[in-house]
């Protein structure tokens, strides 16, 4: 199998239909039935989007969804699918497919022409087009902040799409812990750990959702986890 597309998904009963046909729909344009599969994966959901989507497995056999109660956080959704996925090459995205579908392929092309484990959107790099002003200020400036805290070296560790080799989604998100917002961020410092080659690619919203994102208490609520996972990273230094 070539590809394994991820999508975590909470409370989505409103948009999950639609994905789920939009996205089928690209894979069978560019792909054989054989080379992909579509993983959804339930966050504790409380409304019917789990209902919807298995409905919809006969129609679209590449499909399938995975479920656990309680809510965890998207961390555990994303891990909980990677960990399950058997694709050669295995991305995540929104279940609003923020990206649109034609960065997947983006993404599975570079990824194919070698030289990289791991592969990640940047915003810095794709523009904020689409972004209210103070949207975009916050946004960056929250990604600054992040940076600086937990040392990080690439432009973007936020963008809600990233992929990676079957080997590094084993190994890297194996090794994860973190559910809450930091989650991206964790694994990408897990794969600069282990020795990953990761690289980056220009991403550019272009389906554009009210972010749920409060700069203030999230900002805060991240510096926390950031220093959760540093101390984690340090101690598995340690033990190597």
């Amino acid at each position: 199998m070539t590809l394994s597309v991820v999508i975590p998904m909470y409370n989505e009963a409103s948009i999950v239909a639609d994905t789920i046909r939009t996205l089928d729909g690209a894979m069978q344009a560019r792909l054989s039935p054989e080379e992909y599969e579509l993983i959804f994966v339930s966050d504790g959901s409380t409304d019917d989007c789990v209902s919807i989507a298995r409905g919809m497995a006969e129609e679209h056999p590449a499909l399938r969804v995975i479920e656990y109660m309680p809510n965890r956080g998207k961390g555990c959704a994303v891990r909980t699918g990677m960990l399950a996925a058997g694709g050669e090459f295995v991305l995540f995205t929104d279940c609003d497919l923020a990206y649109g579908t034609d960065l997947i392929f983006d993404f599975l092309h570079r990824y194919q022409q070698g030289g990289c484990d791991v592969l990640i959107g940047s915003r810095a790099k794709g523009g904020y087009d689409g972004y209210p002003f103070l949207r975009k200020l916050m946004s960056k400036t929250y990604l600054k902040v992040i940076s600086i805290a937990a040392g990080f070296r690439h432009s973007d560790s936020q963008a809600g799409i990233k992929g990676f080799s079957h080997r590094a989604a084993q190994d890297i998100f194996g090794q994860c812990e973190e559910n809450g917002f930091a989650f991206d961020l964790e694994a990408l410092m897990e794969a600069d750990r282990q020795g990953f080659t990761v690289a980056e690619l220009p991403a550019v919203i272009v389906n554009h959702r009210e972010s749920k994102v409060n700069p203030i208490r999230d900002a805060l609520r991240m510096l926390k986890q950031v220093s959760k996972i540093k101390k984690r990273q340090k101690a598995k230094r340690k033990q190597a």
